[in-house]
């Protein structure tokens, strides 16, 4: 698109003393009902979706690109001419070398004016349906003047409560072998950037824009594919972590999607080789055979050991599980923090012309491998700073149990248990994991099994738990489910 369009009327209105006010306004066809709705559906089920307005994808990401975001090409230009007149500081470090203006929230221009209001009220109102997220009132917006040989690398936007980053380019006549193309970047199973998946071409007009939570470039597809999409949400997991921060556990129900629930539970019935894990005076219980999973059991096994899950947990409990995964001290401030950038990876590659590429944009201010050993097993974990957990899949019936004992681990630990074949299970039947303080037989905490149910615990050291011996009422349980003999379970431990 070249960057000079004719002229058109640009929208105005009379302000105080007969002035005419300068008013920005976004694409007519964005804002359209049924639009809106097919947008909002593409983002909430993260499947692409492209319109002449606008284009949401998901490679290698969550991403949207308007072409044409504002309406007058006449505020345009008046825009661009407030912008260039500004005082711009240089910015260079490692990372980057760019001309950067001060933030826009109080310039008085008039276009710059009215676009700030735009993207504080009506866009960031638009944006909020579409993407289901509650964005605040507070936005980090400057302008970035790029020249020959600037460049900003490879890096993530992730400051503590950005939610989503925006560009708006407004640059002249551009080609792709100019260079300064925003450049979205895959990663490696450590969610590292890997390699560049899509270049972006800057383009008169062009917004573009991105999810940029943690946990929304993390999740990748297995959680997708895995989990109830209600616990992906970024709302509600903020609603987990202030209960558990208060009682240091919490059920999650319904926990995976139906459909994998039942194929899970179902392979569990038929094709697992199980052994007896002991011995009798610590534990009896079964436990499956890992290398001998069918596919869809190992799924659920990489699952829980994923990085994504790691990042996941991070949000329900508010632990340091992952390298993402705010501290204490980023989450103070979260009610003052702005809507703006997040964790997806970019970069913009050198520009080696001598064009200037102008660009409003979001503020970016840049300052285990898991085992898999049995939790019944008294290792001691190494001292590290990488997050790991140890886990393995149970099988329990009439007669099962673990103890306390003499070497019973006791470090600051998270638990997780998915139950499967819970169905008609009572607590008097045993089986519960119950959880005591070192020294007393007082309950602490008791967890029963309950179907597709997660079971997060966060123990000290001066907490130590075991499952109940199982006992013969449990055998009742067949006059609902004649084929069952117990139930399963998923055992992880999370370590910070």
């Amino acid at each position: 698109m070249s960057g000079k369009r004719p002229s058109e009327p640009g929208p105005s209105r009379m302000g105080k003393r007969g002035k005419k006010e300068v008013v920005a306004e976004f694409s007519d066809a964005v804002t359209e009902k049924t639009l809106k709705k097919q947008v909002a559906a593409a983002w909430s089920h993260r499947t692409p979706f492209i319109h002449e307005a606008i284009v949401v994808d998901m490679d290698p990401f969550l991403h949207c690109v308007i072409p044409n975001f504002i309406q007058s090409q006449d505020f345009l230009e008046g825009l661009h001419k407030e912008l260039l007149s500004l005082d711009f500081h240089e910015k260079y470090n490692d990372l980057y070398k760019f001309q950067q203006s001060d933030d826009l929230k109080k310039r008085r221009e008039p276009h710059i004016s009215a676009l700030r209001k735009l993207l504080f009220e009506d866009f960031r109102s638009w944006l909020s349906d579409i993407s289901n997220i509650d964005l605040e009132s507070t936005i980090d917006m400057s302008c970035a003047k790029y020249e020959f040989t600037d460049a900003l690398l490879c890096h993530d936007d992730e400051l503590e409560g950005r939610r989503v980053a925006f560009i708006l380019y407004l640059v002249p006549s551009w080609d792709r072998s100019f260079g300064g193309t925003l450049d979205l970047f895959s990663t490696d199973e450590h969610l590292q950037p890997k390699h560049i998946a899509k270049s972006l071409t800057p383009s008169w007009n062009k917004l573009v824009f991105f999810e940029v939570s943690p946990v929304s470039f993390h999740q990748h597809e297995i959680l997708y594919e895995w989990i109830n999409p209600t616990y992906l949400d970024m709302e509600y997991q903020a609603q987990i972590q202030e209960e558990f921060e208060e009682r240091s556990e919490i059920l999650l129900k319904e926990f995976l999607k139906p459909e994998k629930f039942e194929k899970v539970c179902e392979a569990l019935e038929k094709e697992v080789e199980w052994s007896i894990c002991g011995p009798p005076n610590k534990r009896f219980y079964e436990r499956a055979e890992e290398s001998q999973l069918p596919d869809i059991l190992k799924g659920c096994m990489t699952l829980f050991r994923s990085e994504a899950l790691f990042l996941l947990l991070s949000n329900f409990t508010g632990l340091k599980l992952h390298f993402l995964a705010p501290c204490e001290e980023e989450i103070k401030d979260k009610t003052e923090t702005a809507c703006a950038a997040g964790s997806t990876e970019e970069g913009t590659s050198h520009n080696p012309l001598e064009s200037t590429q102008l660009a409003i944009s979001s503020n970016s201010q840049h300052s285990s491998e898991q085992g898999d050993a049995a939790p019944g097993k008294e290792t001691t974990r190494k001292e590290s700073s990488v997050p790991t957990c140890q886990g393995e899949l149970r099988r329990w019936k009439t007669g099962h149990y673990t103890l306390i004992h003499d070497n019973s681990q006791t470090e600051f630990a998270l638990d997780l248990v998915l139950y499967c074949g819970c169905e008609g299970w009572e607590p008097e039947y045993g089986g519960f994991t119950s959880y005591i303080a070192k020294g007393e037989d007082e309950e602490l905490l008791v967890v029963n099994p309950e179907n597709n149910s997660l079971a997060l615990v966060y123990r000290d050291r001066e907490t130590l738990k075991f499952v109940k011996h199982i006992n013969h009422r449990s055998l009742e349980q067949k006059k609902s489910f004649p084929d069952r003999t117990g139930f399963w379970d998923f055992s992880f431990i999370y370590y910070e």
